[in-house]
């Protein structure tokens, strides 16, 4: 059994998600329900749960806040939110669970899934947790930093030095001035997803650039561009005027 809370200030909320579990997660046994955060902590402290479900907008104290207050945290987290399209793109790029209200059934089982395989592998919890607080906290503007989980925990790599992204299969290779290019086992979409779109240009179907650090257009049917640490990078023809609207305003 996965032993689960739900901590949502919203009431409908609470009880139709319970409703959707009773009815279609018999894996899953709900010990508590939360109407505040702080009351959600107690019960995190109390009932040790395999799962949290938690809001990610709640007066008083976000979702994000909460994890914040656990030090390592021992759950799984499935976070539910109605609007907060940033909070969605940086708990993507952590790898981690959210689901969309009014919660969809088929959503909900392919969540409950998820957790059921990993409590079944016995996988650790990933840096996930902290990668998707800072990530949330900082906003990822210009100035911030971006933190990326790797295999021996987190790297934060500031925003403004990352040249370009290249595609490399189902991971990114990341050109960092004056470092040596990172592979990260992220896709180029996840990139381009959190980083700022007038920032960065996804120029190619394998790259995406850093706009700040374009040093020459060389012009052709879609041209090429040559980046602070010298590389070259294609611009397709699709995504010229794109890149060429976005240049113009810098």
């Amino acid at each position: 059994m996965i032993r689960s809370i739900i901590i949502d200030d919203e009431e409908d909320a609470r009880v139709s998600l319970k409703l959707l579990l009773d009815k279609f997660c018999p894996e899953v046994e709900l010990v508590d329900m939360c109407p505040d955060p702080r009351i959600g902590l107690e019960a995190i402290l109390a009932h040790d749960p395999d799962l949290v479900f938690l809001d990610v907008q709640m007066p008083h104290m976000s979702g994000f806040d909460l994890l914040e207050k656990i030090e390592s945290p021992r759950f799984q987290t499935i976070f539910v939110t109605a609007h907060d399209k940033y909070a969605i793109k940086a708990i993507r790029f952590s790898a981690l669970d959210y689901l969309l209200k009014p919660v969809d059934m088929d959503e909900l089982l392919s969540a409950v899934a998820r957790v059921n395989s990993n409590q079944s592998a016995e996988m650790p919890l990933s840096n996930g947790y902290h990668g998707v607080l800072h990530n949330v906290k900082h906003r990822l503007g210009q100035d911030g930093k971006l933190a990326i989980p790797t295999s021996e925990g987190m790297a934060f790599i500031n925003i403004r030095d990352i040249i370009h992204c290249e595609a490399d299969g189902s991971y990114t290779r990341l050109h960092v001035q004056d470092k040596k290019p990172m592979l990260v086992s992220k896709k180029l979409k996840d990139f381009e997803n959190i980083l700022d779109p007038n920032a960065y240009c996804r120029v190619h179907h394998s790259n995406m650039i850093n706009l700040s650090h374009v040093e020459r257009y060389v012009k052709g049917e879609g041209g090429y561009v040559i980046m602070s640490n010298g590389q070259q990078v294609d611009i397709s023809r699709r995504k010229k005027e794109e890149f060429m609207k976005l240049i113009a305003k810098m």
